[in-house]
């Protein structure tokens, strides 16, 4: 055996203990960007999200793609009880809220479920309703049912606690963002209408049952434009009059909406018409069955009044004309604005490739948050608000407007790298 040849073994042997050392440094930085970015996203305390947010930024190695990839694909689920779970406790603001979940006894954290938030009525909790829904919505579905104080699911607190619902079963079980659901019972079938209205995107379909609408609160309909509705109501419903519901769904025709509507003749010995009849249950879990959210359509809906700007899908009303304002039960305040329903509303569309058109009432100022899916940045983009010119250029994807979004928003499902704000020009006299 010559020195030639020993040296060429070396060499390869050499050659090879290098890209051995490579992949494993490689796999090891990839553990601590996964680390890092979920460290980011779920860190109650400002400063240290921040500091997280310092160190991804300053990794070189760090791109939108892989960040992308980790927040869709690479949380882990430590185990978790299954079962029922009647007296959980979630934190909003500072206040203690009583929470009860149903998982699955099947449940195993490589599989993405469905999750269903329900909403109690008054006088009632959210554990009463577990026994309810458990039995029949099979293998496939998380239950969570939060209780708050005589069902006011109306008002801006309780729509925290139901956002604040979601992102702790998230955060702890495997839960397909696709598939979450929203439904409730009399006062919390308004509370389906309500957040469901106004945090449409987040949902895969809403299932308002013998509720409805003040008037005033009618236009927000117009949110509902991707989301799949199913609505239950008795016919000689005592409480909450069916009329409420079949002007509802009047409303949603004259939209052009679709949408399920079950009026049912049952009356309860105790309830009378106002009650959710469990014959109803088996079409409601196959109709759950069957949807999936469209995380990304290519046309949004948002209206919005002054107290609520929160980013919708992937638009953001920032500032409009003088607009009605609600007070925290959304309902109790009744001046001229309110009455009249002067709300700000938005209809954007990618009506081409890299062409977006909108359609602003009442809005001065608005944002575009936008990815792949739904332009190509690589080319040049145009945006047209009421007819007019209002962007064209280039855009430029960004890590740090990918973290920042996917931190506020909590959904794998709806991730901008790219933010784009508008200023509307005003309509000539």
């Amino acid at each position: 055996m010559t020195c030639r040849f020993l040296i060429g073994i070396l060499v390869v042997m050499l050659a090879g203990f290098a890209d051995c050392e490579m992949e494993a440094t490689a796999v090891a930085s990839s553990a601590e960007m996964k680390t890092q970015v979920f460290h980011y996203l779920d860190s109650t305390d400002a400063d240290e999200a921040a500091r997280m947010l310092q160190a991804i930024l300053s990794n070189p190695d760090a791109t939108i793609d892989q960040t992308i990839g980790i927040i869709q694909t690479g949380r882990d689920y430590p185990p978790q009880p299954t079962g029922t779970i009647p007296d959980e406790e979630i934190d909003v603001q500072g206040y203690a809220y009583d929470l009860a979940l149903s998982i699955p006894p099947t449940y195993q954290s490589a599989k993405g479920y469905g999750l269903v938030v329900c909403l109690h009525g008054a006088g009632f909790t959210g554990e009463a309703y577990l026994e309810r829904w458990q039995s029949r919505l099979g293998e496939d579905y998380v239950l969570a049912c939060p209780t708050t104080p005589m069902g006011a699911w109306f008002t801006r607190d309780a729509e925290e606690l139901v956002l604040a619902t979601i992102r702790s079963v998230q955060r702890r079980y495997h839960i397909d963002p696709d598939r979450i659901f929203l439904t409730g019972m009399s006062n919390g079938g308004i509370g389906a209408w309500v957040i469901g209205m106004h945090d449409a995107p987040l949902f895969a379909g809403i299932a308002p049952m013998a509720g409805g609408l003040d008037r005033v609160l009618m236009p927000f309909l117009a949110n509902l434009r991707s989301t799949p509705i199913y609505i239950i109501h008795g016919a000689k419903d005592q409480v909450m009059p069916v009329e409420l519901s079949r002007t509802i769904t009047k409303e949603l025709t004259r939209l052009g909406y679709p949408f399920v509507y079950r009026e049912h003749d049952r009356e309860h010995p105790m309830a009378g018409g106002h009650y959710f009849p469990r014959e109803e249950l088996p079409a409601l879990v196959a109709w759950l069955n069957a949807q999936r959210r469209n995380a990304l359509p290519k046309s949004v809906t948002v209206v919005r009044e002054a107290s609520h700007f929160e980013s919708f899908g992937w638009v953001r009303i920032d500032a409009t004309d003088v607009i009605a304002a609600f007070s925290e039960d959304l309902v109790g305040k009744r001046d001229d604005l309110i009455k009249r329903q002067e709300y700000a509303r938005l209809d954007a569309s990618v009506v081409a490739p890299n062409r977006i058109e909108v359609r602003a009432e009442r809005v001065q100022r608005y944002s575009l948050f936008l990815n792949e899916q739904l332009i190509d940045s690589s080319k040049p983009l145009v945006v047209l608000t009421n007819g007019q010119v209002s962007f064209e250029g280039p855009v430029l994807p960004s890590l740090e407007t990918l973290l920042k979004q996917a931190r506020l928003r909590q959904d794998s499902g709806q991730l901008f790298p790219i933010h784009l704000a508008i200023q509307v020009r005003k309509q000539p006299s």
